[in-house]
């Protein structure tokens, strides 16, 4: 089952269906992303806060994909291996290597934390 939701999680971003995504993750989901003020990056909770926050990266990047997928879970706790991709209004193409740590309850995910690799700007 867990697998199942991380692949279904996966190809939902992908779609950029924000709908899918908020009905894979509970009502206090935590998502801290991998860039932010803070030494967790930019934390949200919840699904509204989810509903607002991630269609961002879908304005940056258009065509933003998460390509090379690979999940493992563990218990109630998962991760994924991903590389980004998308290119911007200016046509600048973005790539990046990425893990998400997951927290998972009662088939569904709790907790996201984004971890990426930073190039030099």
């Amino acid at each position: 089952m867990s697998l199942s939701l991380l692949n279904a999680f996966a190809d939902a971003f992908n779609r950029h269906d924000i709908e899918a995504l908020l009905g894979m993750v509970t009502e206090d989901c935590v998502f801290d992303m991998s860039s932010g003020p803070e030494p967790w990056g930019t934390r949200h909770i919840g699904r509204q806060a989810l509903r607002e926050a991630l269609p961002w990266a879908w304005r940056t990047w258009p065509d933003a994909r998460w390509e090379q997928v690979k999940h493992v879970v563990a218990g109630d706790r998962g991760f994924s291996e991903w590389t980004f991709r998308g290119t911007d209004a200016e046509g600048r193409v973005t790539e990046i290597r990425g893990v998400d740590l997951f927290v998972l309850r009662d088939g569904f995910i709790a907790r996201k934390d984004t971890f990426r690799k930073q190039r030099p700007a």
